[in-house]
């Protein structure tokens, strides 16, 4: 099983490592009203990146945080100084939220060498390790070749045909009140509720209160609960794609090797008028 996450110890023993590239993958929902970026300029980890994962997203579409094309990916992560067998590290300001998709990203564009930061800057910041406001300097250009393992996402009409046969089940990140359909969904257009058949997984329920994940039994008992065998396929399903990394990290930290991403997600399914809507 290869490792997935780090911890803030293990970071500040290497932090000057030459074969680390460190990325501050931050992003907030619009309702929190917060800005990464700016965020990232007042306060990161030392010798960390930016990754933006607005700008970084496919621009051929209106779905948000759809996955961009090879090339562009390929050049995104060049600029990060991602390559050349260097590890990355992920994090992000919450503790553990979007950091987890960008793990994703490499890890299904076929970059292997990238883990993430357990807490993240919360937990990093709170146990007094290093800040800093330095602008980063350019990296250096690595060589990177994305290349898209298409078995590791889904797309609606590969959703819709799991559903129909029973055979995979779909695990939705969201909270019991969006998947419920108590609470609206914000993006216009999209409908409130969840695919017949799926399964409610919050993300939030994978999470230790400092924002670390769960040790495995605590983990697998989540997956458990919500009714999800992890002896048979998963797909993880969210809003935008985000949260639904979320579960897929929690998945391989428990060795689930069967495991999927829907990258259009409620965002697209609850647009769609071609796909059954519970609520």
């Amino acid at each position: 099983m290869s490792i997935n996450l780090i911890s803030t110890d293990w970071l500040a023993l290497r932090l000057d490592a030459p074969d680390m590239v460190i990325i501050d993958a931050s992003w907030h929902l619009p309702t929190t009203k917060r800005d990464a970026r700016s965020e990232f300029a007042s306060k990161h980890i030392p010798g960390a990146r930016f990754y933006d994962l607005d700008a970084g997203s496919a621009s051929d579409t209106l779905l948000p945080h759809m996955l961009p094309s090879a090339e562009k990916f390929s050049a995104d992560m060049k600029a990060l100084g991602v390559g050349d067998g260097k590890t990355v590290v992920v994090y992000d300001s919450v503790g553990l939220f979007s950091a987890a998709r960008l793990w994703w990203m490499l890890r299904v564009f076929g970059y292997e060498h990238v883990v993430v930061l357990n807490g993240g800057l919360k937990k990093w910041e709170a146990e007094g390790h290093p800040m800093s406001a330095r602008t980063p300097s350019a990296a250096p250009l690595r060589k990177f070749i994305a290349k898209l393992d298409r078995n590791k996402v889904k797309s609606l009409s590969e959703v819709a045909a799991a559903l129909k046969s029973k055979q995979t089940q779909i695990a939705d990140a969201r909270s019991p009140q969006r998947f419920s359909g108590e609470e609206p969904e914000t993006r216009p257009g999209v409908r409130a509720g969840h695919m017949q058949g799926a399964h409610n997984l919050h993300y939030a329920l994978l999470l230790n209160v400092d924002g670390t994940m769960k040790k495995a039994k605590a983990l697998r008992e989540a997956f458990q609960q919500a009714n999800l065998d992890l002896d048979r396929p998963v797909i993880t399903s969210c809003g935008s794609g985000i949260t639904a990394a979320i579960l897929m990290l929690g998945l391989a930290e428990l060795g689930v090797r069967d495991a999927t991403l829907y990258d259009g997600s409620w965002a697209e399914w609850g647009a769609s008028e071609q796909v059954v809507v519970s609520d």
